[in-house]
């Protein structure tokens, strides 16, 4: 079983991530993963905090000359801006209560609507605010992204590929991208400053981004993931918890921020009659039978159809606002405005980074229960020969 942990502050030390159940050989490199950690900080909208953090990670256990061992992998992110925040969020007791009385930012009673603040609070009985927000922030999804790389890395040797782009941001729409390759869709929202592959729909969203940020607003959206080059039978209909798209739908709203999460057609797909909504099949294809569209979205029963799987997410504005929105101030009762800390005006492009690391974790994890050894080679031989089955049967079949 693939799984993993993450623990670490968004002012602390550093950001952790402990990885367990990868398979022996498995080629990975401190470079793979940082690739994905720059991906996660660009993006137009983003705010200081992507200019002070410069994401490279430290591969601390389970590899060997590039290689993994099968023994749990560790990884560090150091946080750059620890070293303003030594005192504050120092792990020893407080012995000194007058200095810490002297640092800046103080204590925090005044939650921010839309942000965990408030109910982390009443759950944890704490009485800083800065206690919760500090693991609740969304700088902890770096791990993601990190965790999100090794699990792609492995998808890769078997051929899947994961692309996300931008399809909305406020009220900007990009033109659909049914029919457009992985290359093609990678190419043109890597070309975007906001990941979109559409480019006047680009052009329109980050002139939106600049009004929101003048207005002292902020901006949400959809992306949307694509895994291409799956097989067939990744899931299962037989338990409620063993179906994929379920899980793909509870680490999509897992990330920070997200609201609404839909495969294929979606939520569409309750409008339209059964007629327009289901694939159907038709003779021809390496296996002998093809689908005539991909509504599905790559799912069908809770199992991949070995369509392209694409799922969308909506990502409402994020909870920091320069114009700050009402609150109350926790200590005193009295009604204030919310507290501002530096933030993002839109970060539905960095997001879109996120939700490929969690469709890729989901993807792995699944992949292993299908096809798992405690090699690669011995991964690869129980891939080729399900695919070989497979084929063959459907060969006999037809």
């Amino acid at each position: 079983m693939l799984r993993f942990l993450t623990a670490g502050e968004s002012h602390g030390q550093a950001l952790i991530a402990t990885i367990e159940g990868l398979p022996a050989g498995l080629p990975l490199t401190a470079d793979s993963i940082n690739a994905q950690l720059r991906r996660r900080q660009g993006g137009y909208g983003r705010g200081a905090r992507q200019k002070i953090e410069t994401d490279s990670v430290e591969i601390l256990t389970g590899v060997r000359f590039g290689r993994t061992l099968a023994s749990p992998v560790t990884f560090l992110i150091r946080n750059r801006d620890w070293e303003n925040w030594k005192t504050r969020m120092q792990v020893e007791p407080v012995s000194d209560p007058a200095a810490l009385a002297a640092e800046e930012p103080k204590a925090i009673t005044i939650p921010r609507p839309g942000h965990a603040d408030y109910v982390g609070m009443v759950k944890y009985g704490h009485d800083d605010l800065r206690n919760v927000l500090e693991r609740s922030s969304a700088r902890n999804t770096a791990t993601l992204v990190a965790v999100g790389a090794v699990a792609r890395g492995l998808l890769a040797e078997f051929g899947v590929r994961i692309v996300s782009h931008v399809v909305r941001i406020g009220g900007e729409s990009a033109v659909a991208t049914d029919s457009i390759t992985a290359d093609a869709l990678e190419a043109a929202s890597e070309d975007s400053a906001v990941r979109c592959a559409d480019p006047a729909a680009s052009e329109r969203m980050v002139a939106l981004i600049d009004q929101a940020k003048r207005r002292g607003d902020t901006l949400g959206g959809v992306f949307e993931v694509v895994a291409f080059g799956l097989p067939v039978g990744l899931g299962s209909y037989v338990h409620w918890d063993e179906r994929i798209d379920g899980r793909i739908a509870m680490a999509m709203m897992s990330i920070n921020a997200i609201k609404g999460v839909e495969i294929g057609m979606g939520f569409a797909a309750a409008e339209t009659p059964g007629s327009q909504v289901h694939d159907e099949f038709s003779p021809g294809g390496p296996t002998g039978v093809q689908r005539l569209s991909n509504r599905a979205g790559g799912t069908e029963g809770g199992i991949t159809n070995g369509e392209p799987l694409v799922v969308r997410a909506a990502m409402k504005p994020i909870a920091t606002l320069m114009r700050q929105l009402g609150s109350v101030n926790l200590q005193t009762g009295e009604a204030v405005p919310a507290f501002a800390e530096r933030s993002d005006v839109c970060a539905v492009p960095a997001a879109a980074v996120i939700g490929e690391a969690m469709l890729g974790i989901v993807l792995a994890q699944a992949f292993l229960e299908k096809f798992g050894g405690d090699s690669l080679p011995e991964i690869r031989r129980n891939y080729d020969g399900f695919q070989a089955t497979y084929r063959s049967e459907n060969d006999r079949e037809s």
